[in-house]
């Protein structure tokens, strides 16, 4: 396991960390870990779910690939897979949530992989969220109603294109269209795409390359920042019980076919 071996010294290195310190953080010897970095011995699967989880890289990355050529301020793709991800966390290494500006989001494009940019961005903390990197997006148009043009969705980033889940919402950062946020269905085993619908039905489902997705963030949660009115209340709501109505429908004309 030359990989494993080479990828914790090399990921210690990054954290700037002494085998002593590293073992500390482990609650193992210093020797132990010297014999894992110089291929004298192969951890055990329990080892290896601790280190995935102390560098936050999935064990299977850890193991098959070479990340040595990762630096403290770049990340490494492999497969169209983001591994090392610029993220900030606050004094209490809790993780912070970078906001996309609504007037520079075309900008994000250029930006996303650069840890500078990312790190320039305006931040909040938001302590109900489940764990992941999150970030805040902003919505534009009506393509999502009843999300407003003006909203923020807050999103986990997913690391495998694969793993997204079918009817589910994601923001998608697209080579070709930057941020859109779409119901997304996983057609990568018939076609190497997928396909992006929008919940208003005045725009049309598109197929996206799945190597021309940049980057995958599963819907968390959205922030409004501007006030329903009853009109498009009742609006929201007339619209979603014909969408129950018409899958009520079809279900119905399935059962007599």
């Amino acid at each position: 396991m030359n990989n494993l071996s080479n990828n914790i010294k090399h990921l210690r290195t990054l954290k700037s960390l002494t085998q002593e310190q590293f073992a500390k953080d482990l609650k193992v010897s210093r020797s132990r870990i010297s014999s894992y970095e110089e291929n004298r011995a192969i951890p055990p699967i329990d080892f290896l779910i601790e280190l995935s989880e102390y560098f936050n890289i999935s064990m299977d990355i850890l193991i098959k690939n070479d990340l040595t050529s990762a630096t403290e301020t770049s990340f490494i793709k492999l497969n169209n897979q983001r591994i090392l991800f610029p993220i900030t966390i606050d004094q209490k290494d809790e993780d912070l949530i970078e906001i996309i500006p609504m007037e520079a989001s075309a900008g994000y494009l250029r930006g996303y992989s650069d840890p500078e940019y990312i790190e320039h961005l305006s931040k909040i903390k938001l302590p109900f969220l489940p764990t992941g990197t999150h970030r805040a997006f902003p919505i534009k148009g009506d393509s999502m109603l009843p999300v407003k043009s003006g909203s923020y969705i807050v999103a986990r980033f997913i690391d495998d294109v694969r793993n997204v889940k079918n009817g589910k919402t994601y923001i998608v950062l697209t080579l070709n269209d930057g941020i859109v946020y779409k119901r997304v269905y996983n057609k990568i085993e018939e076609h190497q795409m997928l396909l992006l619908a929008s919940d208003n039905k005045k725009y049309d489902p598109y197929f996206v390359p799945i190597d021309e997705v940049l980057e995958l963030w599963e819907f968390t949660c959205s922030i409004n920042t501007q006030e329903y009115d009853e009109h498009e209340l009742k609006i929201s709501s007339i619209a979603n019980m014909l969408t129950e109505l018409g899958v009520e429908l079809k279900e119905l004309q399935k059962s007599f076919n």
